[in-house]
């Protein structure tokens, strides 16, 4: 018989872009027993795991649960119940993710228009607004936390001129959940969705979702099915609602520690988080210039969670990133489409965002960089760091 060896996975840092270092409370909930998906006990769980969502996702609709699944199905819930065959959807791309949801769109069946700005910049409202005048969409969709490029989009005028043009208004909120403000009910958005992997620490298998009451009832408006079963939120809803009629096989254990990764970051405090964030980043952005590495996004527009910088000229990516997995532990992300080889991806979310990691990350690549030559005085990113929390 053939010998299989036993399951030893190597300890990491997760500084990518997801999934994130999980918290110990949270591989601590996904051991706890498993019940059946229509035990009492389990219903209350997801009422629970409801209203801490809503907390978090900063909203009171009705409609708000986790998708089995991952983000990208999020994504894709949100397209599939809003379009109909023949809709038009405005879709804003500014990277990776933008350019997938117009990828969903078109195969719901929508008649998409893209406008697109360069990559590690964001839109202005006047030109969404332009854009929505001209094609009069359904639907307008926009990433919020462009995982990609490390671009913070900001939303609150947009979602007002989504708003005001009777359009429906779909955020991606993957990365941004927990790690910046995700004000759903204050942007009046219609569909927000994330991921359970990213600022949440706990691992890839969940899709946070909230629909507003507009985007529930144009989905109960609609003259055809929706394109997928299992994601139609009309039978979600009597799953997810009072109803809890058998819909699928939840994930049992991964709503554990979904329900223990909210707590968590509820504990803190939602504003605190913010703060924990941003001061992370900016320590880390300070310790980067001091090796002369800047910053994909342009600035203003710079994610506290995701930091996207530019490679330095002559550095060899796959070198330095292999040289951090193998000698550290450590793991970042490289580029995506057209950032492939031009910057790394530097995650600092969630349960990882913490300032060990911050100097841990910065003597690492002091280390690996000088290794190839590069010009920097040796303790200076982590000296600017230190500087940078006082």
């Amino acid at each position: 018989m053939e010998h299989f060896p036993p399951l030893d996975p190597p300890i990491r840092k997760l500084l990518g872009p997801g999934p994130s270092e999980i918290h110990p409370r949270v591989l601590t909930a996904l051991a706890r027993p498993t019940v059946g998906h229509l035990d009492p006990w389990y219903l209350q769980l997801m009422d629970q795991t409801q209203r801490a969502l809503r907390s978090v996702m900063q909203t009171q609709n009705r409609m708000t649960f986790a998708v089995s699944a991952t983000g990208s199905a999020g994504m894709e819930a949100a397209v599939v119940n809003l379009i109909e065959p023949g809709d038009r959807m405005l879709v804003c791309v500014n990277g990776v993710f933008g350019a997938r949801m117009c990828d969903v769109a078109e195969r719901a069946g929508a008649a998409v228009t893209r406008i697109d700005r360069p990559w590690g910049e964001t839109f202005a409202p006047e030109e969404v607004a332009a854009a929505i005048d001209r094609v009069r969409p359904k639907a307008v969709g926009i990433v919020q936390a462009e995982t990609s490029t490390g671009a913070h989009q900001p939303v609150d005028e947009i979602a007002r001129i989504a708003r005001d043009a009777g359009c429906l208004l779909v955020i991606d909120a993957v990365t941004a959940l927990g790690g910046v403000p995700v004000e759903t009910d204050r942007w009046q958005a219609d569909v927000v969705y994330s991921g359970s992997q990213k600022c949440l620490s706990c691992p890839p298998g969940l899709a946070p979702i909230s629909f507003s009451e507009r985007a529930v009832e144009a989905v109960q408006r609609r003259k055809t099915k929706v394109a997928s079963w299992y994601l139609d939120i009309s039978l979600l809803a009597n799953y997810w609602g009072s109803d809890r009629a058998y819909h699928h096989t939840a994930p049992i254990n991964m709503t554990y520690a979904l329900y223990e990764a909210l707590r968590i970051v509820l504990e803190e405090g939602l504003e605190n988080a913010f703060r924990r964030h941003l001061r992370n980043h900016r320590a880390l952005g300070a310790g980067l210039e001091a090796l002369g590495i800047r910053f994909a996004a342009e600035e203003g527009r710079r994610l506290p969670m995701l930091n996207a910088v530019v490679i330095p000229d002559g550095i060899d990516d796959l070198q330095v990133r292999k040289g951090l997995l193998e000698r550290y532990g450590i793991e970042i992300g490289g580029g995506l489409g057209a950032f492939k080889g031009r910057v790394w991806r530097i995650g600092l979310m969630g349960y990882g965002s913490q300032k060990a990691n911050v100097y841990l990350v910065l003597a690492a690549l002091e280390e690996l960089l000088a290794e190839q030559n590069c010009a920097f005085s040796r303790g200076s990113s982590v000296a600017a760091a230190a500087a940078a929390y006082g």
